[in-house]
């Protein structure tokens, strides 16, 4: 007994580990962030330098947009050392690494998405079942870094601010400030030491750079990937995109529940929740809402927008200087947008409002999750799945008799791309074959239709990749009718 206590111990131990060493990573990605940019502006210039002088004279304002390019990064960058700053933990961030370095390890590396969608690639926030971590307060949080860089609606494009330089200085400046708070901490020896004698970090102080990670490329691209995701999410020119997808769910939830009440209202569930904007409209119209999201990239950037926005517009990101091509104009490349366009907290919620960290087979597969919600809404989300025939019996599942599935997206199977990992499991079901399955586990199809949205789009990019995303209402049937039509 005490043997198979021991291997218990230590499995959890190592799987804490990957996470913790996969949480270092995505940090990592977001804080190479700017350097990764700026190396792309650098090759700008090396190609403008090989021109010509004929065509350089023709292209004469391009240093100037490389120059506007560094400013944009500046300004992208504090907004995410910000929200870092803001990011507290739910590991232990100061774990041995070395325990990491097992066989199982692969099964802790990045998800690849398709590119195809622009959604970002997740990582598993909890291997080892639930993990709320954030609930939002009506009350607006005091505690704003004042480095950010706040903005109104009247800013112009071409307002100086940082340059690369300027940047890096800072930069130093706020590794500088972290190293000082390791020698106070140390000198003060305040730091809190667990039951088994592990110390565990200050406070942010895994954001010094010796625990920064050298990661690939392809991490960087999905901090720019949430960049944005902000703009879908949390933008007024995402609103376009908000009301083809989140609308038809939110007048359809409103139709199905004409009467709830504050005493009792009814329970939704938002696997796949992403930056938390529809569940938080969803707790707007009265229904006790949680999202579940198992990304710690969407949910180190949801939560610093939920718990630490003080007002509307706040601030200022470019989300689209990434990118050269398809452009109409420099101007729009190189246009800010204001985030966020509401303020969370006053946007009126529901009280229970919660944002829940964790796979959703993981954490929802569990007996107490059975016969729980009310209504569940999944957006973007059923393809995902490694086996979505597991997705589908597990809504049922965690569905009241009587509750509703409301679905809205394409059929992107998230892992049907993963060339040469023989145990990565992807079941990709057509449509018609998803329907069966529903039918299977209980469900009855009241409303269908297609619905034709994008995802993430540039909305004044020459190109736009467009979906025709299957929209449906399904009622999970009673026991007694289910009986009866069997």
């Amino acid at each position: 007994m005490e043997e198979e206590d021991e291997e218990r111990c230590r499995q959890r131990r190592l799987e804490e580990a990957l996470e913790v060493k996969s949480l270092r990573r995505i940090i990592s990605a977001y804080l190479n962030y700017p350097e990764a940019a700026y190396e792309d502006v650098k090759r700008y210039e090396k190609c403008f330098r090989k021109l010509s002088s004929a065509h350089k004279d023709l292209l004469s304002h391009s240093p100037t947009k490389f120059q506007r390019l560094r400013r944009c990064i500046s300004i992208n960058s504090r907004f995410i050392f910000t929200m870092l700053e803001a990011f507290d933990p739910p590991l232990d961030m100061s774990q041995d690494m070395d325990i990491c370095e097992e066989p199982h390890e692969h099964a802790h590396n990045d998800n690849l998405l398709s590119g195809e969608r622009n959604a970002c690639p997740c990582h598993p926030a909890s291997t080892s079942g639930r993990m709320c971590f954030t609930e939002v307060n009506q009350a607006c949080s005091e505690e704003q870094n004042n480095e950010i860089h706040k903005t109104s609606e009247g800013m112009d494009t071409n307002e100086e601010v940082e340059t690369e330089d300027s940047y890096k200085s800072k930069t130093s400046i706020l590794r500088a400030d972290l190293e000082n708070r390791k020698e106070t901490d140390q000198s003060c020896s305040n730091d809190i030491a667990d039951s088994n004698g592990n110390v565990s970090l200050s406070p942010r102080e895994w954001l010094n750079p010796s625990f920064q990670l050298n990661v690939p490329l392809v991490d960087v691209d999905k901090v720019r990937c949430i960049v944005r995701n902000v703009v879908r999410d949390w933008a007024a020119e995402g609103q376009k995109e908000r009301d083809q997808c989140y609308k038809p769910i939110l007048e359809e939830l409103d139709a199905l529940f004409p009467n709830r009440s504050d005493e009792s209202p009814p329970a939704c569930l938002v696997p796949g929740a992403g930056l938390g904007r529809l569940a938080l409209e969803i707790s707007c119209l009265g229904f006790v809402s949680q999202g579940n999201e198992f990304s710690y990239y969407m949910m180190i950037c949801s939560s610093f927008i939920l718990n630490h926005s003080e007002t509307d517009g706040e601030w200022t990101i470019y989300p689209w200087i990434h990118s050269n091509c398809n452009s109409l104009s420099d101007s729009d490349q190189l246009r800010p947008v204001l985030i966020p366009d509401i303020h969370p907290a006053s946007a009126g919620i529901t009280e229970g409002f919660s944002m829940c960290g964790g796979d959703f087979v993981e954490v929802y597969n569990d007996p107490s999750q059975i016969g729980v919600w009310d209504a569940v809404v999944t957006c973007f989300f059923i393809d995902t799945a490694h086996n979505i025939v597991e997705y589908i019996e597990i809504i049922s599942k965690i569905l009241k008799e009587g509750g509703v599935w409301i679905n809205l997206g394409p059929l992107l199977y998230h892992f049907a791309d993963m060339y040469g990992q023989e145990d990565e499991m992807s079941i990709e079901l057509s449509l018609e074959d998803v329907k069966k399955v529903a039918l299977h586990y209980g469900f009855e199809f009241e409303k269908e239709k297609t619905i034709e949205t994008t995802y993430t789009a540039n909305p004044r990019s020459m190109m736009q990749n467009r979906y025709y995303a299957a929209f449906w209402t399904a009622r999970k049937k009673s026991a007694t009718l289910k009986h009866a039509s069997s």
